[in-house]
């Protein structure tokens, strides 16, 4: 496969936003095909650190990365490792993070990771390759479980239904491939052949964002970024769909004084806490048409920045950041992504 067959969405916008200088430290948190990276090597002489908990992704780099010599890093971690990987290198303070949220186009194309019911696989879905992993959810998960899964994940109407469903068939077989699991939804979802976009689409985003835990790796990964940005250092954000950009916008917001979050009315006032951020722009910037026509993967894109002031890092209060509420068996509780 082509090292730079994924095209990175927003490039210039984001790069722009980040604003590199010469001898500036940055941390590309999602690393993908390197996209991101090049262009900040390319912007100024700057030192990037490149995160990415794919193996696969670290790999590809191998045929390229090293032209860059020691102003590239690569570190097979995941972005809400970022603090504790950097501090192990001597770094303390950044001057930008981008991230470029989601799973990559070359991730998707790939059968055997199981991302995509494009392609026939084996249910898998994690970015590491680790366990557990999809098709472990869709065998041992109750269809309470599955329901939640699907609603608070992928947004799913009809969530009930389709974990019912699934429960019934994996009674007669074992249910391990992309193409078993997409056909299963696509027989219980009552809006088949009445949407644009396949019945099984928010059924595997849902375990997608499950088995990678990618919203709560977002909300410590911003939390994480708050502490490493020095004053003036800069924070670029393109998520892709509505649950990440809700936590990006909530966190920004709240570190920029535009909203405080919902204090329990039974807690004692909380003291006034100064601004950590500050908005580069009142609403997030979106691709344009020529980018959209070009790379139909950007059309759901927004960018989101904020300046780091120079204010201490606020202590993190996850659950106001529009974090899921699940009420998981212990089974799925108790595991660990």
């Amino acid at each position: 496969m082509n090292p730079f067959s994924h095209e990175p969405v927003m490039e210039a916008e984001a790069i722009e936003a980040l604003a590199p200088f010469d001898r500036g430290v940055y941390v590309d948190a999602t690393f993908g095909g390197g996209g991101y990276t090049r262009a900040i090597l390319a912007a100024a002489q700057s030192k990037v650190y490149a995160f990415d908990r794919d193996p696969t992704a670290i790999k590809r780099a191998s045929e390229w990365s090293a032209a860059y010599g020691d102003r590239l890093s690569l570190i097979n971690r995941p972005f809400a490792q970022m603090e504790s990987a950097l501090n192990e290198l001597g770094v303390e303070a950044v001057d930008g993070i981008v991230f470029d949220l989601g799973v990559s186009s070359m991730q998707f194309d790939e059968a055997e990771r199981g991302f995509s019911f494009r392609y026939n696989g084996p249910l898998s879905m994690r970015m590491d390759g680790g366990k557990p992993d999809a098709a472990d959810v869709i065998r041992t998960a109750e269809a309470h479980d599955l329901a939640i899964i699907f609603k608070a994940y992928g947004e799913e109407r009809h969530a009930r239904m389709i974990a019912r469903a699934i429960v019934k068939v994996r009674e007669i077989r074992p249910i391990e491939t992309t193409e078993q699991l997409a056909q299963i939804v696509e027989n219980a979802s009552p809006t088949r052949g009445k949407e644009k976009i396949h019945p099984a689409t928010r059924v595997f985003q849902a375990l997608r964002i499950f088995v990678n835990d990618e919203l709560g790796q977002l909300a410590m990964s911003l939390a994480a970024g708050e502490r490493l940005l020095r004053p003036s250092a800069r924070l670029v954000v393109v998520a892709f769909h509505s649950l990440e950009d809700r936590i990006v916008k909530r966190f920004l917001n709240q570190r920029s004084g535009l909203a405080a979050g919902a204090p329990s009315r039974h807690a004692p006032p909380k003291a006034s806490i100064k601004p950590t951020f500050r908005l580069l722009f009142s609403r997030p910037q979106a691709p344009s048409a020529d980018e959209i026509s070009e790379n139909p993967r950007a059309r759901s894109a927004k960018l989101r920045a904020a300046v780091r002031l120079d204010a201490p890092a606020i202590s993190a209060d996850f659950a106001t950041l529009g974090l899921p509420q699940f009420e998981l068996s212990k089974a799925l509780s108790d595991w660990s992504f």
